[in-house]
């Protein structure tokens, strides 16, 4: 090649070098704990550890691969309320059934996702499906808690069930798998999730060894969960089964050198930039808004459960 070609390239390299994504930190999801009877979780991360990192996103637990025998009454977490956020709820193995005060109810089947936007709030209880307790099976869940801007922290709540087969699919180069585009925008193609801010949530299928990349919206956010095997990250970084890596906030590209089977999540969104004041089931901009939700649960304010 001539030397203004290899320059050319040279530059190419360069440019695309300063643009990925560079890797903050690497961690593994700590052990579980059970919450209720039906769910053992582990809190991969929570707002109250560094909100600005992981805003608009405020936590994430991850129900690893657990088998449950037979059993008559239904396993799960009673009556609970929440306020100010929203809860986004992925099956990859077993059925979770539901329902709550403003009267919906159903059951989140593998591949669902139950997006509940709580809002100004809710009560509601989750709980292993007819089926699974009757037959038993395993159970494998990510929930996700989604932070709403401060005007949106009081509307409605709104519930959308999102059904495995209505979730687009784009099809990753060299038929190394596909893109599950839950939220967001990828390669063109819109996810069927309403939001109350800019976020992506993909959930990456990947089916043998190869690369494939992602455009990451500059300024975001970003995480990548690893589900199931293991994944290069960047060139550089491998991230391991339950591992999350958390991304610097610059650059607009993000790699994936899959070492076979995988499952990924993959996180970004825009980051809210308000104040955060949460506990327990409840967060919202001020230490007065969070008294008030406490006040309002204790009073009946949040509806009624059958």
């Amino acid at each position: 090649p001539s030397v203004s070609g290899l320059l050319r390239f040279l530059s190419l390299i360069r440019r695309n070098i300063m643009t990925m994504r560079q890797v903050k930190q690497i961690y593994s999801a700590p052990n579980p704990h059970w919450v209720g009877n039906g769910f053992s979780m582990s809190t991969v991360f929570s707002y109250k550890e560094n909100a600005e990192q992981y805003s608009p996103f405020l936590l994430m637990d991850y129900a690893e691969p657990t088998l449950f025998k037979p059993v008559t009454n239904a396993r799960g977490v009673g009556t609970h309320p929440h306020r100010g956020f929203e809860t986004v709820t992925i099956a990859y193995q077993g059925e979770v059934s539901h329902h709550d005060s403003t009267g919906h109810a159903g059951t989140i089947a593998e591949g669902d996702v139950q997006w509940m936007t709580a809002a100004s709030g809710i009560l509601h209880k989750e709980y292993h499906s007819e089926k699974m307790t009757k037959e038993g099976g395993m159970l494998e869940v990510v929930q996700l808690w989604v932070n709403l801007p401060s005007a949106y922290k009081m509307v409605q709540p709104r519930y959308q069930a999102l059904k495995a087969q209505d979730i687009p699919h784009v099809q990753l180069p060299n038929a190394q798998g596909y893109v599950r585009v839950i939220a967001g925008d990828y390669a063109n193609t819109s996810g069927i999730a309403m939001t109350y801010s800019p976020l992506n949530l993909w959930d990456v299928c990947l089916n043998h060894a190869g690369t494939s990349h992602y455009a990451i919206p500059e300024g975001h956010n970003a995480m990548v969960f690893v589900v199931k095997g293991a994944i290069h990250l960047n060139n550089s970084d491998i991230v391991r089964q339950h591992e999350i890596a958390i991304l610097d906030t610059h650059g607009d590209t993000l790699t994936l050198g899959s070492m076979g089977d995988a499952i990924v999540l993959i996180l970004t969104g825009e980051p809210i930039n308000e104040p955060v004041v949460g506990q327990g089931p409840f967060v919202m901009n001020t230490q007065q808004e969070l008294l008030q939700a406490f006040d309002d649960y204790d009073n009946g304010k949040f509806g009624m459960m059958d």
